[in-house]
């Protein structure tokens, strides 16, 4: 059985944004599962708490699955209450996204979301013993990693992030909130002015990454569309888009009907080009290059070149 899943919303939008952008994933968006709630900074929860209640009844009458992001970053003793409290009082399934909440959860059932390192077989046994159900690997895997991992974990249920900005590193300061001289304490929120992320040039004017509080993440939007096939072959079940600000109920039919064989991987290509037209794609971490890259492939034998 395929799933496809939402990730959760890595980037500060406004409540009734936030809350809108929910509401047209459960009328219109073909995905199983919703991975909910703040992951990148704790300061931003206040946003999106007046209208959780209503969107999880919205996205579970639509037949939904819904689960629960943990913070990835835990750097205050106001963090640990949030975490210890989510993983306490919550009736849904947790996403842990730090070793600490996985010390927290104490063997209760789980997911595993794609910012915990897991880079080989052994690392996802040892989860899934802990009580992972699932594991979303991280997104600068290569494909034969990836293959590996399912070979030596053969029980483990394993997702892959095909779609959205790859999140890279996480800090305890705020760039994003120094680039406009702020600090993080008195950060006033600027990160919501870019819904999609600050991207940043190197001293060439070269696009490079983005900036999301106190996140780093690729300029480039991961797009894996070729590779579903081959990645089903090797034993990865369920396939996860991470959010932007571009229309994701439309993204998520794309791949839904590439992955149901409906659509040919270059139109879906095409297709989704259109639908997020201000970004660049890449694969290149898939096929063992840098990042960055965009591999095509060549469709005499469909492998990459």
């Amino acid at each position: 059985m395929t799933e496809l899943t939402l990730g959760p919303v890595y980037y500060l939008w406004d409540g009734p944004k936030w809350r809108d952008f929910y509401y047209q994933i459960a009328d219109e968006a073909p995905v199983d599962r919703v991975i909910l709630g703040e992951t990148v900074c704790s300061k931003r929860q206040h946003f999106i708490e007046p209208h959780l209640a209503e969107v999880v009844e919205r996205l579970e009458r639509a037949g939904k699955s819904v689960a629960f992001s943990s913070l990835a970053l835990v750097t205050l003793e106001r963090e640990s209450r949030i975490v210890k409290e989510l993983i306490e009082t919550s009736y849904y399934a947790i996403e842990v996204n730090d070793l600490s909440a996985i010390g927290l959860i104490k063997g209760r059932r789980h997911l595993v979301g794609p910012l915990v390192n897991v880079y080989n077989g052994p690392t996802a046994r040892l989860l899934a013993q802990r009580g992972a159900d699932r594991i979303c690997l991280p997104p600068e895997l290569p494909f034969s990693s990836i293959a590996r991992i399912a070979a030596d974990a053969p029980d483990v249920a394993l997702e892959v992030m095909v779609f959205g900005r790859m999140p890279l590193a996480i800090s305890a300061r705020c760039a994003h909130a120094r680039s406009k001289g702020r600090i993080k304490d008195n950060c006033q929120f600027v990160c919501g002015d870019e819904p999609d992320g600050l991207s940043i040039r190197t001293l060439d004017r070269q696009s490079f990454l983005v900036l999301n509080g106190v996140q780093t993440m690729s300029h480039t939007c991961q797009l894996l569309l070729s590779e579903l096939h081959d990645l089903q072959a090797a034993g990865v079940n369920a396939f996860r888009l991470s959010p932007q600000d571009c229309d994701m109920a439309r993204i998520a039919v794309i791949f839904q009907e590439t992955l149901s064989g409906s659509m040919e991987p270059q139109e879906a290509i095409e297709l989704i080009g259109q639908t997020y037209p201000k970004a660049k794609f890449s694969n290149g971490f898939h096929h063992g290059r840098e990042g960055a890259a965009w591999v095509s492939r060549a469709k005499n034998n469909g492998h990459a070149h």
